[in-house]
């Protein structure tokens, strides 16, 4: 029997203490948070939604397309030399790449334009495109310690999947994107649809390309926003109900859900709220294993309308971007929805499309969005944990 929208959600989940977390299991003393259901109490009705998003989060494709200047950051030859030696020293110290942080990979001269990244990404247009990354010369070792260490000034890395990989490799393992139930389609060459992903913010760092395909597509999420409430303005309504149900595709801890209730776009807490947006159609449309016994309710009529409208307005408003082998792509999952198109490699033995990921949190008092969610204040808020799975850093697809 499908729980009703009224019910109060069980209160374990919702007890989080992961300050005293053991070392020898997390090197950084910090635990990723997980996967919860949101405080529904907390949830607001679509009311008290605005009718109009104003302000630098709203952009639109052709504020950016012909001005790739407001958009990209060549590194400078000052800028990897700092990288190169700090990655150097990290290496040389033997700690582990999961122990990283910016006590102990220092950037003295990056720092403050680190943090006025951070701060356009989160509160600002939301995305960013870094070109010049020496990946060729450093080899995936080095290149994935600079990488990690210049995404600790951005956020902190939680884990991608049940397995704790903080430095996740987007690339094709040749498992069947079909499965939706079980495969993550990351792991596929397959076209990714519009979503997020279960972070503040995501990285990608093109090591290699494919032969075709495997490009990138951007919208502002309050750009859609905008738009479906003029046009489809009972869209946005089924989009800010909590009758949308996540697949966890397994990977829960013991005595959880196989799947999260609630909405696809909700509201900050607090005054003056901002809309965010949590959405991956693959992770809706794959629970009919359980909606056909009919433990949870299958998708209504006017889900899969909204499924449909959803994902036509942000390809016709997306912004088209190619990443080339050491560019990084980083962008905001809060009001910034990404996908990418299919894509095919080259035949061997040229490497496969390789990009190595990072899912990054930023709490909510070191400036994060305040989230409807009991792990809003924790520094490794949302990611995927499974028990006390411990962090890992493969340096290659596994």
């Amino acid at each position: 029997m499908a729980p009703a929208l009224t019910e109060t959600p069980p209160t374990a989940p919702h007890k989080l203490n992961l300050s005293n977390v053991p070392l020898d299991i997390f090197p950084d003393g910090l635990k990723t948070s997980g996967q919860h259901p949101p405080l529904y109490d907390q949830l607001r009705p679509f009311e008290d939604f605005p009718e109009e998003i104003t302000g630098p989060t709203v952009w639109k494709a052709e504020d950016y397309k012909n001005n790739p200047e407001r958009w990209t950051h060549r590194f400078t030859e000052e800028e990897i030399e700092e990288l190169s030696q700090t990655a150097d020293k990290f290496i040389a110290s033997h700690v582990p790449l999961t122990g990283i942080s910016k006590a102990n990979f220092p950037l003295p001269k990056l720092e403050s334009f680190l943090l006025a990244l951070k701060k356009d990404i989160i509160d600002g247009k939301g995305f960013i495109l870094l070109k010049g990354f020496p990946v060729d010369k450093w080899g995936n070792h080095k290149s994935a310690v600079a990488y990690m260490g210049l995404g600790t000034y951005l956020g902190y890395f939680v884990s991608q999947n049940s397995r704790g990989h903080v430095l996740g490799h987007v690339k094709d393992l040749g498992e069947d994107s079909k499965q939706i139930d079980k495969v993550r389609i990351y792991r596929t060459n397959a076209r990714q649809f519009f979503h997020t992903d279960n972070g503040d913010m995501v990285g990608l760092l093109c090591i290699a390309k494919a032969l075709e395909g495997g490009e990138s597509d951007i919208v502002s999420s309050h750009n859609v926003y905008n738009t479906l409430y003029k046009e489809r303005p009972d869209v946005l309504r089924t989009l800010s109900e909590p009758i949308w149900y996540f697949d966890r595709k397994g990977e829960t801890s013991k005595g959880e859900e196989e799947w999260i209730r609630t909405s696809v776009i909700y509201l900050e807490k607090g005054e003056n709220p901002r809309v965010y947006t949590k959405w991956d159609p693959y992770y809706v449309r794959s629970l009919t294993r359980f909606s056909d016994k009919g433990i949870i309710p299958p998708l209504s009529d006017r889900q899969q309308e909204a499924l449909r409208v959803l994902e036509e307005t942000a390809q016709r408003l997306a912004l088209h971007m190619i990443l080339d082998v050491g560019d990084i792509q980083f962008v905001t999952n809060t009001h910034v929805l990404h996908a990418r198109t299919a894509y095919t490699d080259h035949a061997p033995p040229a490497p496969r499309r390789h990009l190595l990921r990072l899912w990054l949190s930023v709490p909510e008092d070191e400036g994060g969005w305040r989230l409807p969610f009991a792990d809003s204040f924790e520094k490794k808020r949302g990611g995927i944990q499974v028990d006390n799975q411990p962090p890992v850093a493969p340096l290659d697809a596994e």
